[in-house]
């Protein structure tokens, strides 16, 4: 007990022991009366070190990988929209039941209503963007620079799309379906596909890939059929689907094309693709 307790406890009675001459002092020098230097330099002990080490490898092992700390922030996210988005249908609902708010959407305040929440985000990308304000948090995640001012280009258009496609053609049209799904889905794709494997470059544009371009035109008939079928099931809109495949695919070929021309320092993609789908979709389901 007196070996455990002078190793567990450097204050205890054995360590206030009077010094000692007998041989009992040599063959077990704990026993030796310390000072309170001592007493620090037996907290600081190699073997207590070298126990903190053994700790702290021990610890390291169950450090989560940055790939798995991403995917969880992405999933949490993910998960955190998905439960905003349900409450706000929740409480439109609510408010609809207690006949305080009408939903129809074939009203004509609908599309303005729609277009509400992309306007709250040109407001925001706007401030931002003119240093109104500043939000770290968004200029990180939505600039590719770091710089504010980018807010005011790309972001910016791409939310003014948004608000068009919304307030002209609403759900009537599949004009603006289309123009927001080569948009989003194929140019957004693009992008990212063309940043991960776009070693091949096109040859007029060497910015641009042949797997953004490829990617592009497989995503953006992909969402456009999608979501021309999403609303085709819900009767917004009936379609002739042997008609409508082929003009569709004539569609994204032409935004393809659009987008990987060098013209981006002119116009940007996020003006370029959408107008040019517009016009095109205009011309071709209208004949």
């Amino acid at each position: 007990m007196a070996l455990l307790s002078s190793h567990l406890f450097p204050f205890s009675a054995v360590h206030r022991r009077a010094p000692t001459t007998s041989t009992t002092t040599n063959l077990f020098p704990w026993n030796k009366p310390r000072k309170p230097n001592d007493t620090v330099k037996f907290l600081y002990s190699p073997l207590v070190q070298r126990h903190v080490r053994l700790d702290e490898r021990f610890v390291t092992r169950f450090n989560v990988p940055a790939n798995a700390q991403d995917l969880i922030h992405n999933v949490g996210a993910t998960v955190g929209v998905l439960g905003g988005a349900y409450g706000l249908v929740s409480s439109f609902d609510d408010l609809t039941r207690r006949n305080i708010l009408d939903q129809d959407s074939n009203s004509s305040e609908a599309r303005y209503f729609a277009a509400f929440v992309p306007l709250v985000n040109f407001l925001r990308l706007l401030v931002n963007g003119l240093s109104l304000v500043s939000d770290q948090g968004l200029v990180k995640s939505v600039t590719r620079k770091g710089d504010p001012k980018e807010l005011l280009r790309g972001p910016l258009y791409y939310v003014g799309i948004l608000m068009l496609c919304a307030v002209v053609f609403w759900r009537e049209s599949p004009i603006g379906v289309v123009s927001l799904a080569m948009m989003c889905g194929g140019d957004g794709v693009a992008d990212i596909i063309g940043r991960r494997y776009g070693s091949i470059k096109i040859p007029y544009n060497q910015k641009k890939s042949w797997a953004g371009s490829i990617s592009m035109f497989i995503f953006g008939c992909l969402v456009s059929i999608g979501m021309l079928y999403y609303y085709s099931a819900l009767g917004h809109v009936e379609f002739n689907w042997e008609n409508i495949l082929p003009r569709v695919a004539f569609i994204s070929v032409v935004a393809t094309v659009v987008e990987s021309l060098p013209i981006t320092e002119v116009i940007d993609d996020n003006i370029s693709v959408p107008v040019v789908t517009m016009a095109v979709a205009f011309f071709i389901f209208n004949h």
